[in-house]
Protein backbone atom coordinates (compact mmCIF):
# COMPACT_ATOMS: atom_id res chain seq x y z
CA UNK A 1 0.00 0.00 0.00
CA UNK A 2 2.85 2.41 0.79
CA UNK A 3 4.38 1.74 -2.62
CA UNK A 4 1.10 2.61 -4.37
CA UNK A 5 0.73 5.79 -2.29
CA UNK A 6 4.31 6.83 -3.08
CA UNK A 7 3.75 6.29 -6.81
CA UNK A 8 0.52 8.28 -6.70
CA UNK A 9 2.24 11.14 -4.85
CA UNK A 10 5.10 11.16 -7.34
CA UNK A 11 2.66 11.27 -10.26
CA UNK A 12 0.69 14.12 -8.75
CA UNK A 13 3.91 15.98 -8.04
CA UNK A 14 4.94 15.66 -11.68
CA UNK A 15 1.56 17.01 -12.78
CA UNK A 16 1.92 19.96 -10.43
CA UNK A 17 5.33 20.83 -11.87
CA UNK A 18 3.98 20.80 -15.42
CA UNK A 19 0.96 22.89 -14.39
CA UNK A 20 3.00 25.46 -12.48
CA UNK A 21 5.71 25.73 -15.13
CA UNK A 22 3.19 26.48 -17.87
CA UNK A 23 5.46 24.66 -20.30
CA UNK A 24 4.67 22.64 -23.33
CA UNK A 25 3.22 19.20 -22.68
CA UNK A 26 4.31 16.41 -25.00
CA UNK A 27 2.36 13.22 -25.73
CA UNK A 28 3.31 10.49 -28.14
CA UNK A 29 0.69 8.87 -30.35
CA UNK A 30 0.54 5.56 -32.18
CA UNK A 31 2.49 6.86 -35.21
CA UNK A 32 5.49 7.66 -32.98
CA UNK A 33 5.26 11.43 -33.40
CA UNK A 34 5.30 13.67 -30.34
CA UNK A 35 2.31 16.01 -30.24
CA UNK A 36 2.52 19.10 -28.08
CA UNK A 37 0.01 21.20 -26.21
CA UNK A 38 0.25 24.43 -24.26
CA UNK A 39 0.41 28.15 -24.95
CA UNK A 40 3.05 27.93 -27.70
CA UNK A 41 1.19 25.08 -29.39
CA UNK A 42 -1.94 27.25 -29.30
CA UNK A 43 0.01 30.10 -30.93
CA UNK A 44 1.28 27.72 -33.61
CA UNK A 45 -2.26 26.51 -34.26
CA UNK A 46 -3.63 30.05 -34.58
CA UNK A 47 -0.84 31.03 -36.97
CA UNK A 48 -1.31 27.91 -39.11
CA UNK A 49 -5.04 28.54 -39.41
CA UNK A 50 -4.35 32.13 -40.49
CA UNK A 51 -2.00 30.88 -43.21
CA UNK A 52 -4.52 28.29 -44.45
CA UNK A 53 -7.45 30.72 -44.17
CA UNK A 54 -9.25 28.46 -41.71
CA UNK A 55 -9.85 24.77 -41.41
CA UNK A 56 -9.31 22.42 -38.49
CA UNK A 57 -5.97 21.89 -36.77
CA UNK A 58 -5.50 18.20 -36.04
CA UNK A 59 -2.06 18.00 -34.42
CA UNK A 60 0.82 20.22 -33.37
CA UNK A 61 4.36 18.86 -33.31
CA UNK A 62 7.87 20.18 -32.84
CA UNK A 63 9.60 19.97 -36.22
CA UNK A 64 12.95 20.65 -37.82
CA UNK A 65 12.19 19.99 -41.49
CA UNK A 66 12.88 22.90 -43.84
CA UNK A 67 14.28 24.93 -40.93
CA UNK A 68 10.94 24.91 -39.12
CA UNK A 69 10.30 24.73 -35.38
CA UNK A 70 6.59 23.83 -35.48
CA UNK A 71 4.43 21.63 -37.69
CA UNK A 72 0.65 21.92 -37.57
CA UNK A 73 -1.48 19.45 -39.50
CA UNK A 74 -4.52 21.27 -40.85
CA UNK A 75 -7.57 19.83 -42.57
CA UNK A 76 -8.72 22.47 -45.01
CA UNK A 77 -12.37 23.23 -45.67
CA UNK A 78 -12.16 21.28 -48.96
CA UNK A 79 -11.15 18.13 -47.03
CA UNK A 80 -7.48 18.15 -48.05
CA UNK A 81 -4.85 17.91 -45.34
CA UNK A 82 -1.65 19.97 -45.24
CA UNK A 83 1.32 20.33 -42.94
CA UNK A 84 2.01 23.95 -42.05
CA UNK A 85 5.61 24.45 -40.94
CA UNK A 86 6.42 27.53 -38.87
CA UNK A 87 9.62 29.03 -37.49
CA UNK A 88 10.23 29.84 -33.81
CA UNK A 89 8.42 33.18 -34.26
CA UNK A 90 5.36 31.38 -35.74
CA UNK A 91 6.09 32.74 -39.22
CA UNK A 92 5.34 30.59 -42.24
CA UNK A 93 8.15 28.39 -43.56
CA UNK A 94 6.16 26.19 -45.96
CA UNK A 95 2.76 24.57 -46.50
CA UNK A 96 3.00 21.03 -47.87
CA UNK A 97 0.50 18.33 -48.70
CA UNK A 98 0.33 15.83 -45.84
CA UNK A 99 1.74 12.54 -47.12
CA UNK A 100 0.21 10.60 -44.20
CA UNK A 101 -3.25 12.04 -44.75
CA UNK A 102 -3.57 10.89 -48.31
Amino acid sequence: MRKRTALLAAGLGALAVVGVGGGVAVASNDDGEAHVTGADADRATAAALRYTHGGTANTVERDSEDGATWEVEVERRDGSTVDVRLDEQFRLVVVEGDSEGG
